[in-house]
């Protein structure tokens, strides 16, 4: 006879297996339902307020060059840092980077990351760099955006903030680099002591 729900979720176990076998892979599934159905909360925040001062600190550099060399070389450095901060964050909290929210993150991320990267090497490539830091703070803020919703309340904030400051440099390239400090300085440093004050480091 079929069963009638098969979609129920059913414990890895036999009765036949003894006591003990069967309570750690009660705990195994137990551990892992919650790790699918919680949400991301490695979201590093004293890694963002590095990722703030670094940028800070780029934007000065940026003011005296004319080419976007200077974020370049700080977009490689923001992600060394979220990446190291992240993941010591998750180890701490027993959430690997690779649990069932973190890969949601992740995958949700990623899309935005690789649209700023064809964008840049496009723009770039028909000077017109001045429109990259509105470029930049659009899809960064688009991904934090879409990431946040498997991740604290907070980041869909944050992903707003990015998303109008991203507007604005767009329609102003003049005022770029003054929003890419604040954006990706300022809003970083504030966004990140706040996860770092209520949400664990």
């Amino acid at each position: 006879m079929p069963d009638p729900e098969p979609h129920r979720m059913r414990r890895p176990y036999s009765r036949s297996r003894p006591l003990s076998q069967r309570a750690l892979d009660d705990l195994r599934f137990i551990r892992d339902t919650m790790e699918r159905s919680s949400s991301f909360t490695a979201t590093p925040g004293w890694g963002q307020v590095a990722m703030g001062l670094t940028a800070l600190a780029t934007a000065a550099i940026a003011a005296r060059q004319t080419s976007p060399n200077a974020w370049l070389v700080e977009a490689a450095l923001a992600i060394t840092i979220a990446v190291a901060t992240m993941d010591r964050k998750a180890r701490r909290a027993g959430l690997p980077l690779t649990s069932g929210p973190g890969r949601k993150v992740a995958l949700t991320f990623l899309p935005s990351v690789l649209a700023a990267m064809i964008l840049t090497a496009a723009l770039y490539r028909l000077g017109l760099a001045r429109l990259l830091p509105g470029v930049w703070a659009l899809c960064y803020g688009a991904g934090i955006l879409s990431g946040g919703a498997f991740s604290i309340p907070l980041l869909p904030a944050m992903g707003l903030c990015f998303l109008t400051s991203g507007a604005v440099a767009l329609f102003v390239p003049a005022l770029g680099n003054l929003l890419m400090a604040a954006s990706f300085g300022g809003l970083h440093i504030l966004f990140g002591l706040w996860i770092a004050k209520y949400h664990g480091g």
